[in-house]
C-alpha cells in the first residue's frame, strides 16, 4: 500500500485534538487543584495522548505507565485483560487518573480502574481520547472524554492496527481495503 497517496476519512484533526487537549487539561487542573494527582497511562495506545495531555495540566503530577493486553493484533477485545507491566508504587494518598486512547467495550478500563483501586488510591477516574459507547460491554463511562465517535475502526495519534499507524497526528478510519 502506498501510504503517501492514500486518502482517509479523518475523524479528529490534529488541530481538533490540540484544542481538546487544552480543554481537558484545564478541566483536570481545576478538578485536581488541591489533590495529589497520579496519572497512569495505558501503553501503548495512549502514550501520544498522555504526553500531550499532561503538558496541558497545570497542577503537579506524577506519571507512570501500565501495559495491558486484551486485543493482540486483532480488531476486537478478547475480553480477557492481562497486566503485562504494572505500576510498582502504592497509591495511598494519590488521586489516580487513568489515561487511555479509546474506550470501546470498556472491559480494559473497568479492569484497570478496579486493579488500581486495590492499591489504596483516594480515587480512580478515567480520561480517554475517544469514546465508542455503541460498543460498550460493561457499565462504565469515562470521567473525561476527548471525542465520542461512531462504531468505526480508527487509528492514528497513538492508536494502531497491528504495529502501524500510531505516528499519524490525527485520528482516521481504516477501511477494509487498508487492512489487507
Amino acid at each position: 500500500m502506498d501510504i503517501e497517496k492514500k486518502v482517509w476519512e479523518v475523524l479528529c484533526s490534529k488541530e481538533d485534538i490540540q484544542k481538546r487537549n487544552i480543554e481537558l487539561g484545564e478541566q483536570i487542573s481545576k478538578d485536581y487543584k488541591d489533590k495529589n494527582l497520579y496519572v497512569v497511562s495505558l501503553l501503548r495506545g495512549s502514550f501520544v495522548f498522555a504526553a500531550d495531555l499532561v503538558r496541558e495540566v497545570s497542577v503537579p503530577l506524577k506519571i507512570d505507565f501500565m501495559t495491558t493486553s486484551s486485543y493482540g493484533h486483532g480488531e476486537e477485545s478478547t475480553g480477557n485483560v492481562k497486566v503485562v507491566a504494572d505500576i510498582k508504587e502504592d497509591l495511598t494518598g494519590y488521586d489516580v487518573l487513568v489515561v487511555d486512547d479509546i474506550t470501546d467495550s470498556g472491559i480494559t478500563m473497568k479492569f484497570v480502574m478496579e486493579h488500581l483501586a486495590k492499591k489504596n488510591a483516594n480515587s480512580v477516574k478515567s480520561c480517554v481520547l475517544l469514546d465508542k459507547p455503541s460498543r460498550r460491554k460493561v457499565d462504565i463511562v469515562a470521567d473525561y472524554i476527548g471525542f465520542t465517535i461512531e462504531d468505526k475502526f480508527v487509528v492514528g495519534y497513538g492508536l494502531n492496527f497491528g504495529d502501524y499507524y500510531r505516528n499519524y497526528p490525527y485520528v482516521f478510519c481504516v477501511t477494509d481495503e487498508d487492512r489487507k
